[in-house]
C-alpha cells in the first residue's frame, strides 16, 4: 500500500526487536490514523487553542495531579490518605507498564514520521505508544472520583482535555490515546481491588 504521505524522519534506534509488533503494521495503522492526526493538529493554527492545550498537556505532566494529592488531605483531613495512597500506586504502576510498553513497542511519534503533523511541544521521549499522560489522567482520576464522585465535574473534563492535548499537539495518534485510556482504566480499577 502506498501512501500519499511522506515519511520524514526516523529516531535513531527506530528498528524493531523481537517484542515489538511487525512494522509493517504499526506502520498500516498509521496510515489509517494519518487524517485524524492532521485534523487534530490542525486545531494549532489557531494560537489560543495551541495554548490551551499546551498548558493543559503541561498541567497532565504531573503537576495537577500532584497538587490534588497535596490538596485532598488538606480539603478532607485523614481521611484522604487512602485514596492519595492509591493515587501514589496507581501512579507507579501506570509508570513502569508506560515504560515497559514504550521500550517493547518503539513507535515512533506521528511528528517525527509525518511532515504534515507539527509538534507544537517538544515530547517527553521519542516513543508514541501508549499516552502516558492519558494512562496517567485516567488512572488518577478514575481513583480519585471513586472516593470523591463530587470531582468528577472538575477531573473528566481536565482528563478529557489531556487526551485531546495528545492529538492536537501533533505528539500521538489517536491509537495511543485509546491505549493510554483503557491501561489507565484498567490499571485503576486493579488498585481500587485493594
Amino acid at each position: 500500500m502506498s501512501s500519499a504521505f511522506p515519511e520524514v524522519k526516523r529516531f535513531k534506534g527506530d528498528k524493531l526487536n523481537k517484542f515489538h509488533a511487525p512494522a509493517a503494521r504499526w506502520q498500516r495503522l498509521a496510515e489509517l490514523e494519518l487524517d485524524w492526526c492532521r485534523r487534530f493538529n490542525r486545531a494549532t493554527d489557531r494560537q489560543g487553542l495551541e495554548r490551551l492545550f499546551a498548558s493543559v498537556s503541561r498541567l497532565g505532566d504531573g503537576i495537577f495531579w500532584y497538587a490534588l494529592m497535596v490538596a485532598l488531605p488538606l480539603a478532607q483531613g485523614y481521611s484522604a490518605l487512602p485514596t492519595v495512597g492509591r493515587m501514589a500506586v496507581v501512579g507507579l504502576l501506570c509508570l513502569a507498564v508506560y515504560k515497559w510498553l514504550k521500550a517493547r513497542i518503539g513507535r515512533p511519534r506521528p511528528c517525527a514520521r509525518h511532515a504534515l503533523i507539527r509538534a507544537t511541544v517538544p515530547p517527553l521521549d521519542q516513543y508514541s505508544f501508549p499516552s502516558g499522560h492519558t494512562l496517567h489522567a485516567v488512572a488518577f482520576s478514575t481513583v480519585a472520583v471513586f472516593h470523591y464522585p463530587r470531582l468528577g465535574w472538575l477531573l473528566l473534563p481536565f482528563t478529557t482535555l489531556v487526551a485531546l492535548s495528545r492529538l492536537v499537539l501533533g505528539l500521538h495518534y489517536p491509537s495511543d490515546v485509546l491505549a493510554g485510556a483503557l491501561l489507565g482504566a484498567g490499571l485503576s480499577m486493579l488498585v481500587l481491588q485493594f
